[in-house]
C-alpha cells in the first residue's frame, strides 16, 4: 500500500450512543460497502485506496460537521460525496481519481483522446513517426481516463476554459493539443538514452540545425 493512499470513510447505520442502539441492519450500507470494494478492484485498480468503515450512531457528530446526517455517508479525503442512499460507483470513481490526480504526478507520455477526433489521430501520428512510446487513453470508453484528464488539465488551463481533446503530456509535462505537439516534433527528436529522458520532453528540446 502506498504511503499516501486516498482515504474513503464510510459511516454506516450501526453502533450505539448512550441508551440508543441500532438493531436493524442497513441494506444500502451493505450495498455501499460492496460497491466500494468492487470499484477499488476494477475501475480504481492501481490507485492506492484505504477504506475506513465507521458506525454512524457511535460517532454521529463527526460527519454532521461536514453536512452528513443520513447513513450511509461516504467521504473521500474528508469531503462528502454521497449520503442517504447506496453509493453510485461513478461518483466514487470520479472523486477518488480527482483526489489522486491532485497529489500524484503522471510520469511518462500520455495522450487523452477519443476515436472520432481527427486531431487525436494526428497527435498519435506525430508520436508514432517520432518513434516515441506513449499510453493512449480513450476518454469516451474509459470513465477513469476522462476524470483523470479533467483533474489534471483544469488546474493548468483554468476552470472556465473548455477542455477539448487531445490532451497530451510528455515526460510528465503538459504539452497541450495536437498543434502544440506538432511544434515540438518539428524540433530535434533523436533519442537521448544517456539522459534517460524522452527526446520530445518540453524541457529537452533544441532546434534542428538548418
Amino acid at each position: 500500500m502506498s504511503e499516501n493512499p486516498i482515504r474513503v470513510t464510510v459511516f454506516r447505520w450501526a453502533g450505539a450512543w448512550g441508551p440508543f442502539k441500532v438493531n436493524i441492519p442497513c441494506g444500502e450500507c451493505s450495498l455501499t460497502k460492496d460497491v466500494i470494494q468492487d470499484t477499488i478492484e476494477t475501475e480504481l485498480a492501481g490507485v492506492p485506496v484505504v477504506v475506513d468503515m465507521r458506525d454512524w450512531l457511535t460517532e454521529w457528530w463527526k460527519p454532521l460537521f461536514k453536512g452528513g446526517w443520513h447513513a450511509p455517508i461516504v467521504l473521500v479525503e474528508g469531503k462528502i460525496v454521497s449520503q442517504g442512499a447506496a453509493l453510485n460507483r461513478g461518483v466514487l470513481t470520479q472523486a477518488v481519481i480527482e483526489a489522486h490526480a491532485r497529489r500524484t504526478p503522471s510520469p511518462g507520455n500520455h495522450v487523452f483522446g477519443k476515436a472520432t477526433c481527427p486531431h487525436c489521430v494526428r497527435a498519435k501520428g506525430y508520436l508514432d513517426e517520432a518513434g516515441i512510446d506513449y499510453a493512449y487513453h480513450d476518454v469516451v470508453k474509459e470513465p477513469r481516463a476522462l476524470y483523470e484528464m479533467l483533474a489534471r488539465v483544469k488546474p493548468i488551463v483554468g476552470p472556465k476554459t473548455p477542455v477539448t481533446v487531445p490532451q497530451i503530456w510528455i515526460d510528465g509535462k503538459y504539452v497541450g493539443g495536437a498543434d502544440d505537439l506538432q511544434k515540438i516534433t518539428q524540433l530535434d527528436v533523436e533519442p537521448n538514452t544517456d539522459r534517460g529522458q524522452c527526446s520530445l520532453s518540453p524541457g529537452s528540446m533544441t532546434k534542428t540545425a538548418a
